[in-house]
């Protein structure tokens, strides 16, 4: 059997093929107008077979140890899509995915999928930030009378407010690898320069204020 991949190699993966990318002295904007040294679109990782594959078999290995009584996935619209559906199939479970909103048209479904209700689901998330908007998902899917048991995604910043968010909500979760693990591989392989790490810390401290003083 092979070895699984740990979370050092997810964020050498994620760094070697741009799915994040590390600024520190040129810093991105998010639309939230926050400043930070990072951008991070884990659906790059779909368009390389083998570190898709990997990160594949990575989730559905931890979601059967962590969730062995889990019945279905759920992706969370957009990006969880169709990393759900390869962990679905990984796992050889029924697949579905969640909108943040109902469609305007035809039956105005939020879910999409078919999935009967106390079905036990694993929502599936490609990134976790304040984790506000996965759990609108899980909300919505308590609310339709399926069970969420769990959360995975691949990459957390790890925010004290995300934390907090999922234990308010009791909804246990995990992420593949995180800003910790990813800041010290980065320094390891040469992406960015030890003092540059200063920075890079500074910012998950305090990310809605952090390069304002700059400006």
């Amino acid at each position: 059997m092979q070895e699984l991949i740990n979370a050092a190699k997810i964020a050498e993966y994620l760094l070697q093929i741009k799915a994040i990318k590390l600024q520190p002295n040129d810093p991105f904007t998010w639309a939230s107008g926050w400043k930070s040294p990072i951008y991070c679109d884990n659906r790059v990782s779909l368009s390389f077979p083998a570190i898709r594959s990997d990160i594949k078999n990575a989730l559905a290995a931890k979601i059967k140890e962590l969730y062995p009584e889990v019945e279905a996935i759920v992706g969370v619209a957009t990006a969880g899509i169709p990393q759900g559906a390869l962990v679905a199939d990984a796992l050889n479970l029924p697949a579905a995915y969640v909108r943040p909103e109902p469609k305007s048209h035809g039956r105005q479904n939020q879910l999409e999928g078919d999935l009967p209700k106390g079905c036990k689901v694993v929502v599936l998330e490609d990134l976790i930030s304040t984790g506000k908007s996965s759990l609108k998902a899980v909300e919505v899917l308590r609310e339709m009378g399926l069970e969420v048991i769990g959360l995975a995604a691949i990459f957390t910043y790890g925010f004290p407010i995300a934390e907090s968010n999922f234990k308010q909500a009791s909804c246990p979760w995990f992420a593949l690898s995180d800003y910790n693990v990813l800041i010290d591989t980065a320094i390891k392989t040469g992406y960015v320069r030890q003092e540059d790490a200063v920075k890079l810390a500074e910012w998950r401290k305090s990310p809605e204020t952090w390069g304002k003083s700059d400006l």
